[in-house]
């Protein structure tokens, strides 16, 4: 049997972004419940230092940074946060994301930036600051949140598509260089019920998703499952690819 103590996330260091709501919220409340100390960054300040707080009081360990993935330094600083407090970074968890879905014909063009900003290069700027430590420790684990828009384009989901495909490819190249030291793992959620619909610009199209939304997504809490499943597998076993979708969804 495995040492539980040694895989499991009592002791582990967890920087997670995009904790202000959604996946990234439920993934910190469930990390820290299991024993895990996080580092939770989030553009929403207010909202990250409310979390942090919510962990303490529930007698986890927690702290609070703003933090914005497009900005290569904020994760930086997070990584070295982890590093200064605690001692090391067992797992940073790219969950940013964002999806302001439209048709390709209307023209977005500063919303398929920002997508191409956070989604990609925010991951990669997560994978920048938090490599050199892992190669220095000589452990260490990315997980990141890419989206079934991977596997399966829709009208509407071009670019955002385009973003989560590319996510899934960085992470496999990085998965085939970090060699042994290094576990690399992409979570890509269906239909979750987050407020990621509120991005959508187009009233109808925003009116259609709540629908959707409202009768069939999935709790976060499933996708903080999944993680935890990553995080708490033996140092040896390396999860690469989990697909969580609610079963409606096709």
């Amino acid at each position: 049997m495995p040492d539980t103590e040694k895989t499991g996330t009592r002791t582990k260091v967890i920087a997670i972004t995009g904790t202000s709501s959604g996946i990234g919220r439920a993934t910190a409340l469930a990390l820290a419940a299991a024993g895990a100390t996080v580092v939770l960054g989030a553009r929403r300040s207010d909202r990250v230092e409310q979390l942090a707080g919510e962990i303490r009081e529930r007698g986890g360990r927690a702290v609070a940074l703003a933090t914005d993935v497009r900005r290569r330094d904020d994760l930086i600083r997070m990584v070295d946060t982890a590093v200064t407090e605690f001692g090391r970074l067992d797992v940073l968890v790219n969950n940013a994301g964002i999806g302001p879905i439209s048709p390709l014909d209307d023209l977005r063009v500063d919303e398929w930036d920002d997508m191409i900003d956070v989604n990609l290069r925010g991951v990669l700027h997560g994978i920048a600051a938090a490599l050199p430590v892992f190669r220095h420790q000589g452990f260490g684990h990315l997980v990141t949140v890419a989206s079934t828009a991977a596997y399966r384009t829709v009208p509407g989901q071009a670019v955002y598509s385009a973003t989560k495909t590319a996510v899934r490819t960085v992470c496999e190249g990085l998965r085939q260089e970090v060699g042994e030291t290094v576990r690399v793992t992409v979570v890509s959620p269906g239909f979750v019920h987050t407020d990621f619909v509120n991005a959508v610009a187009d009233p109808h199209a925003r009116a259609a998703l709540v629908a959707s939304r409202d009768a069939m997504a999935l709790d976060p809490a499933a996708i903080a499952d999944a993680i935890a499943y990553a995080v708490t597998q033996p140092d040896q076993v390396d999860i690469n690819e989990i697909v969580v979708r609610p079963t409606a969804q096709r």
